[in-house]
């Protein structure tokens, strides 16, 4: 027999009632049932029940085991009783009598439970992350985590893509975020870089021939975290392929990641990958205040801008008198309650923007109509700006109602209210907005957002600079606050289109937004007008509010680089000092072509059901940067420092 285990802890079936057994693995429960002790041992592929009673030889050595002690059992499996099953486990039919027993591992009081469902401080979990890796949920988590990373190999392999490792000391180069630089001892003052992506290696690869590439690739970069992104390090599915065009690109991932959230999404509904819409980085901030916008949230804003100019809301109409600025409205179907208004106005205030304007719809009493009418009939005297709508047609409707009222007759009277309905109307608006606007300016905004009885909408004025993120946060907090947005499903979009520069507000230089490596749309042509309107072959996949994916097709023409770099600040003598290797490449017959990278850890994170990408990553930092359980970073000894010519400047 094996020194451990004969079969694992979830392979006992009724079948091997009678056979004779030795497992191995942790005591995950014990349990004391009038001096016979229960044992649930579990291994990384499930739990066997054991037991134990005084017949036992080893009685006395099991009695001293406690949780988490790493055991070996010999026994003899026996059946449980038909009223002891336990349909929850595979080997719930059986249990085995323990017959030998030899501790492999003694365990110490235990800093944390690995039984049970208790919640422990983030730093605990991160200080013990091997305990905390026992839990079931965190097996759960990293084995679909290698589950993914296979099927993506897999699906990418069928397409005839072949996966090349590249280089991890390497050169430094912008890539939007901050490099870690590694120190060099053959070569004192200079530093090699981590990289933050295989980007310029595998746009390398392309020049040399290797038509489709990919690689499942660590990449680094000193980044503040967030609970959707490591600090440190993370893994990426990186590919590219030479003789394409973007929409090539999208056709090649979006079949690897429908099949993959297909496969391990738990039967939620996934998006076909030809429906994925491609929405442009301007309308995605302008619909969505985001540029990974969540689609399962059906609600889109619009700008309402000349609802307002020259209103009688003098906040909003003084402020539209300033250049650069914009009313958005964020429509909220079934939100038109008083009580939900103020509550997302305050929510704003939390946001830090002093408040957010509504104005909701309401069921108009029935009579309001009528009385307009009979005062009309009685007096010839009425605001008719009082009813809703008080278009041509609502004019006209008026006349008919006054003069089938005229009648007396009950047959012209019901006529008479189906036109008060009809033309009339049963809404009304209400809230501080709609009264100082007026009707016809209320009716309007309603038209353009198709909104009705019980609906609202919020408003926020201003530079969208200011207040997009506001908005879009607003959007999502009112699309999950009123059940609009579908829970159980995964819904994609491509955003394309992205500008290649941004201005910084306080120096006024231009500089890249993105990728640096993108092929301007309109080629150099483009680069001699305006930076700010150049846009690129640049673009992300959002799913469910978080960016998986980004991309574009490159540039691969050194006189187009030279000319992109400059309008951003590095002169021709900067770039081929920086990035020598690769224009130099472009120089002998470079192919067109472009690639994109997918986060691994997000899109497990999103199948898993996390808020948080450390519940999906084996051994992560802190939200400090720090890895608790191997004293990382830490302090280097006087020897290294010298090795590396190197000196600490200690902080003030």
């Amino acid at each position: 027999m094996h020194a451990y285990r004969s079969m694992t802890c979830a392979d006992l079936t009724r079948e091997n009632v009678g056979d004779t057994v030795r497992l191995s693995g942790w005591v995950h429960r014990i349990r004391d049932h009038g001096g016979i002790l229960f044992i649930d041992l579990r291994d990384h592929y499930g739990i066997t029940q054991v037991l134990c009673d005084p017949d036992s030889p080893v009685f006395a050595e099991v009695e001293k085991l406690r949780s988490e002690f790493c055991i070996r059992i010999d026994g003899n499996v026996m059946a449980r009783a038909d009223d002891l099953v336990n349909p929850k486990l595979p080997t719930g039919e059986v249990e085995v009598f323990i017959r030998d027993m030899e501790v492999l591992g003694a365990a110490e009081e235990l800093p944390l439970m690995v039984f049970g469902d208790q919640e422990y401080p983030e730093e605990t979990r991160l200080r013990y992350r091997y305990l905390d890796l026992r839990r079931e949920q965190m097996q759960t988590s990293m084995k679909l985590r290698s589950d993914v990373v296979a099927s993506m190999r897999k699906r990418m392999w069928a397409q005839d893509f072949r996966e090349y490792q590249t280089p991890i000391i390497t050169a430094s180069s912008p890539e939007g975020a901050r490099d870690f630089l590694v120190p060099s001892r053959l070569h004192p003052g200079k530093f090699y870089a981590l990289p933050q992506a295989p980007q310029q290696f595998k746009q390398l690869m392309m020049v040399a021939g290797f038509d489709k590439y990919f690689q499942i690739a660590p990449c680094f970069r000193d980044e503040d975290p967030r609970a959707d992104r490591s600090p440190t390090d993370f893994y990426q599915l990186d590919m590219e392929m030479s003789f394409i065009e973007q929409q090539d690109v999208f056709d090649a991932i979006a079949p690897v990641l429908a099949g993959v959230f297909e496969e391990f999404g738990g039967g939620r509904k996934v998006d076909a990958a030809a429906d994925w819409p491609q929405i442009s980085y301007r309308d995605s901030a302008l619909w969505y205040g985001t540029d990974k916008p969540d689609m399962r949230n059906p609600i889109k804003m619009q700008e309402v801008s000349e609802h307002f100019r020259g209103s009688g809301f003098a906040i909003f109409a003084k402020l539209l008198e300033q250049d650069g600025t914009q009313i958005r409205a964020i429509p909220a179907p079934t939100g038109g309650s008083r009580k939900f208004c103020d509550r997302m106005n305050k929510f704003a205030q939390q946001e830090g923007l002093p408040g957010m304007g509504y104005i909701f719809w309401r069921a108009r009493p029935a009579s309001q109509a009528y009385s307009v009418v009979k005062s009309w009939i009685e007096t010839g005297e009425a605001d008719l700006s009082e009813l809703q709508g008080n278009t041509e047609d609502t004019q006209n409707a008026l006349e008919t109602i006054a003069r089938l009222l005229q009648s007396g007759d009950s047959l012209d009277r019901r006529k008479a209210e189906s036109l008060n309905e009809l033309y009339c109307g049963p809404v009304e608006a209400a809230g501080p907005l709609a009264k100082n606007i007026g009707p016809e300016r209320t009716e309007a905004i309603r038209q353009q957002l198709g909104l009705g009885v019980g609906d609202a909408a919020f408003f926020l004025g201003g530079k969208p600079s200011v207040f997009e993120k506001v908005a879009g946060k607003a959007r999502d907090v009112i699309g999950n606050e009123l059940g609009l947005t579908e829970k159980d499903r995964f819904a994609f979009a491509w955003i394309v289109d992205f500008p290649i520069y941004e201005k910084d507000d306080e120096t006024g230089e231009i500089d890249f937004e993105h990728n640096p490596f993108s092929m301007p749309q309109g080629g150099l042509e483009a680069l001699e007008g305006d930076p700010l309107e150049v846009l690129g072959y640049q673009y992300d996949l959002a799913c469910n509010g978080y960016e998986i994916l980004s991309g574009a097709i490159r540039n691969h023409r050194p006189e187009i680089m030279f000319k992109a770099f400059e309008l951003a600040g590095y002169p021709k003598e900067e770039v081929i000092k920086r990035f020598g290797g690769m224009v130099n490449a472009f120089r002998f017959g470079a192919p067109p072509h472009g690639g994109c990278a997918a986060g691994i850890d997000r899109i497990v994170m999103l199948l898993a059901d996390e808020a948080n990408i450390r519940e999906v990553m084996l051994f992560p930092m802190n939200q400090r940067a720090e890895d608790l359980m191997m004293g990382a970073p830490s302090e280097p000894s006087n020897e290294q420092l010298r090795e590396l010519s190197l000196r600490v400047i200690p902080q003030e």
